[in-house]
């Protein structure tokens, strides 16, 4: 039995799987071996199995022996296996150390690197795996490596004939399941004469 995983979150007493079997007389379940942890119960006379209490991440997967035993003879039974495992939840949205950067770009300068910006993410895995884009600011003029974080200029800018300060708006989005988080950081960018 491999039963659909459980959240990381899933509470005491949850619904895991049934185990069934088919045979002419009554039959008792029990756990035999494989869940030396005690994260779940199951019921002797219908073979549901639930969860006992809180899940942690770091303790699975778990494998455990279900024995199915004739209530009339001990030594009639069979055995399943059963594979439970557990997804990490997105706990945590990407966080920039500053909310707010200044950067001076000097005019009549080629498209060029600005800054690298770097967010964190305490969650691990595909959780934790961020990308970064453009929210708001002059698309035409700044572009950002969605993989590396680090903002450029696309064109050359002249502190006469130009606004002299231009607000890009950054995100850092992680892969969460079951759903994406995003943090922010303004960077604010001065062309100098």
């Amino acid at each position: 039995y491999q039963p659909a995983p459980l959240s990381e979150k899933t509470l005491p007493d949850t619904f895991v799987v049934q185990i069934g079997v088919f045979y002419k007389v009554p039959v008792i379940y029990s756990i035999e071996s494989g869940d030396e942890k005690g994260y779940f119960i199951i019921d002797s006379s219908t073979g549901i199995i639930r969860t006992r209490k809180s899940l942690k991440l770091e303790d699975f997967p778990v494998i455990f022996s279900v024995r199915a035993t004739d209530s009339s003879n001990a030594n009639i039974y069979n055995k399943v296996s059963v594979k439970v495992e557990v997804i990490d939840e997105n706990d945590f949205p990407p966080v920039f150390p500053s909310s707010l950067l200044e950067e001076r770009l000097e005019e009549n300068l080629p498209a060029t690197r600005i800054v690298q910006l770097k967010a964190l993410d305490n969650d691990t895995g595909r959780n934790g795996f961020l990308t970064y884009g453009i929210l708001s600011g002059d698309r035409l003029k700044f572009r950002i490596d969605e993989a590396t974080g680090i903002l450029y200029s696309t064109v050359s800018f002249d502190y006469e004939e130009e606004p002299t300060e231009y607000q890009v708006v950054i995100y850092a989005e992680d892969n969460g399941i079951p759903e994406k988080k995003r943090g922010y950081c303004t960077v604010v960018i001065k062309i100098v004469d």
